[in-house]
């Protein structure tokens, strides 16, 4: 209050000793403006003296050390939370963009590997099928005698079982040799008796071949779709009387099967008669050894029908 009465006073002197013009009012107002100001100062200045007793009075109780603690700890712990969190989204996108960017480079560095198309048929390698003759059928153990003598091949005074069929066309010419089914080129062999023979891969164990062909357009290692061109037709020396013909093999884990009987039919129906078929051997070799051993004595063995050409052309066919 001293300060105050004080500054007042020394605004009435100088009043007095101005003299009354019109820069009496204004230096009156600019003095009334100063005081004003201190004023305020001191009023904010008592405020802040009274928020900083407010604080010490307020860290002076028991209660708000223990909060802050409890507060501060539950603010870490949600920190940690959510930086887990977000560490494990982020490993988790970083290995699904690893894996999807090996992957694309594995599928950029190697060709795919192209196998059967699951809707797949057999068909035959042929053109035009309508126009084809099966010469020489398949040798199926399980047909009629007749069947069976029809289904043999003589090569020099000797008979020998066809384990494919001979196909031809029916004015005697020329034709494509096309692939029954899509898969990959596994061998391509020069063989003077049986003709150049093309062997293609498909998936379950179940491969095709393609006997007596020329001009052979493949490569092994080739990916090659079902009606694409392999080679031309040709002969054989191993069956000249069938002329210009393809030999065509169906097997499974190297057994030999039918063709007719698969054409227009999926890998799965061959796969599935194949197993039928051991299954059933299985359970007659089970009996037979079941029965009593005199009885198995007096059976009489077998001879074995392979001859050393059989055995020869089973060589190359595995070669």
């Amino acid at each position: 209050m001293k300060k105050m009465a004080y500054i007042i006073a020394m605004i009435q002197a100088i009043l007095n000793l101005l003299t009354f013009s019109h820069w009496n009012v204004y230096i009156f107002s600019y003095l009334f403006k100063m005081i004003a100001e201190v004023m305020i100062m001191r009023e904010e200045e008592k405020k802040q003296s009274s928020r900083k007793m407010k604080i010490r009075s307020m860290f002076k109780k028991r209660w708000v050390f223990p909060a802050i603690y409890l507060v501060s700890a539950a603010l870490v712990i949600i920190a940690v939370f959510w930086f887990q969190s977000a560490n494990r989204d982020h490993t988790a996108q970083d290995k699904y963009n690893l894996d999807s960017n090996l992957l694309t480079q594995e599928n950029m560095d190697e060709p795919a590997v192209e196998v059967s198309n699951p809707t797949e048929n057999f068909k035959m390698p042929v053109k035009n099928p309508e126009n084809a003759v099966i010469e020489k059928e398949f040798y199926d153990k399980d047909a009629s005698k007749e069947k069976q003598q029809e289904a043999l091949i003589v090569y020099k005074n000797s008979y020998y079982p066809n384990r494919g069929i001979d196909i031809v066309m029916k004015d005697g010419k020329e034709f494509k040799v096309l692939a029954a089914m899509s898969g990959t080129v596994a061998n391509v062999q020069e063989d003077s008796l049986l003709g150049n023979t093309i062997l293609i891969e498909h998936e379950q164990g179940v491969t095709t071949q393609y006997q007596s062909v020329k001009d052979i357009k493949v490569e092994v290692g080739d990916q090659v779709k079902q009606g694409q061109a392999l080679a031309t037709a040709s002969n054989s020396a191993f069956h000249e009387n069938a002329g210009i013909h393809v030999h065509f093999e169906i097997r499974k884990d190297d057994i030999p099967v039918d063709p007719i009987s698969y054409f227009n039919k999926p890998i799965t129906a061959l796969v599935e008669k194949v197993e039928d078929v051991e299954e059933q051997a299985d359970k007659d070799e089970q009996s037979v050894e079941e029965k009593d051993p005199q009885d198995a004595d007096s059976t009489p063995e077998m001879e074995d029908v392979d001859s050393p050409l059989e055995k020869e052309i089973d060589a190359k066919d595995k070669e």
